[in-house]
């Protein structure tokens, strides 16, 4: 077993204010490396911080335990994503293209069909508005040039359509619909982007708090890909180098959140400048329970 591991207050204020800033566990632990640290050493401590920010705990004050080391490392489970290489839900044949186990995603052919897409875009692009982010201090949503895009949000099963295709990834995602938030797409143009981020929720200001309690935490993703990008616009997650390409129909499907509520850093994920055309997308981000927004009959609220 791992043994205590101490550290100076320079370090734990240089982890914190980097951590407090949005940047990853994997930079960190790169830089630490860098400046004569063993890699299991320093990983092993930005992950400890890392965690208490997610989870909104104190920090360690001076020195990590193997019991607060195990408690951070994320433990992978069986996905949580409906079984099968070829299955058909609501009358949409969907087809496995690939599934790597760590982090937990899954890329799946025809999700929607191409009317589907069309039709979703249509409805969507009276309503986009410049796209925000949660800011990680205040928790309020703000513009920010870490999300270039328009985006709005569908309430849950508001239409028909929207109904139909809230059930239909609430069964492929193998939870409750009424775990689901209500659909966000978003529009990319040429040279818009999203940074590096998470999609669940770090417990680090009030508004993500309040969410957490009332809906619990976000434990999956699944984007739908509503149109072909010419160039530029995949969706990559740094640490293991995988770069999806955007396809119409095509949906791609990652998880974060286990049965302990454990969060997975590797879940890092962006979205790359679209160098031509534009980039529509539909996401489903789906909870522990059943999503309460912050206020009644808006899905967009944490």
């Amino acid at each position: 077993m791992a043994n205590r591991i101490q550290f100076k207050p320079e370090l734990r204020d240089w982890l914190l204010h980097n951590l407090d800033r949005g940047i990853p566990p994997a930079p960190l632990v790169r830089i630490m490396c860098e400046q004569g640290f063993d890699a299991a050493t320093a990983g092993d401590l930005v992950l400890v911080f890392w965690w208490s920010r997610a989870m909104g705990i104190a920090p360690p004050a001076d020195c990590i335990e193997p019991e607060q080391v195990a408690a951070a490392r994320y433990r992978y489970e069986p996905q949580r994503i409906r079984s099968g290489n070829d299955m058909t839900i609501d009358g949409q044949r969907i087809r496995l293209a690939l599934q790597l186990e760590q982090p937990q995603v899954t890329l799946l052919d025809d999700v929607f069909s191409a009317a589907e897409c069309e039709e979703l875009m249509a409805l969507a692009q009276p309503r986009l508005r410049p796209s925000t982010i949660v800011d990680p201090l205040t928790g309020k949503d703000t513009v920010s040039a870490a999300r270039s895009s328009e985006g709005m949000f569908f309430r849950l099963a508001e239409s028909p359509l929207i109904k139909r295709l809230d059930a239909r990834l609430s069964s492929l995602m193998n939870l409750p619909m009424e775990n689901g938030e209500g659909l966000q797409v978003l529009r990319y143009r040429g040279g818009e982007q999203s940074v590096p981020h998470y999609d669940f929720l770090m417990a680090n200001n009030p508004a993500n708090v309040a969410s957490l309690a009332r809906s619990g935490q976000r434990v999956s993703t699944l984007i739908v890909y509503l149109n072909d990008v010419k160039e530029g616009g995949q969706t990559v997650f740094p640490e293991t180098g995988l770069a999806v390409t955007p396809r119409q129909g095509c949906a791609l499907y990652f998880e974060y959140c286990n049965s302990a509520g454990q969060l997975d850093p590797q879940s890092l994920h962006a979205a790359l400048p679209v160098l031509a055309g534009e980039k529509w997308i539909v996401t489903k981000w789906m909870r522990q329970r059943r999503y309460v927004p912050a206020s009644p009959g808006v899905q967009s609220g944490l």
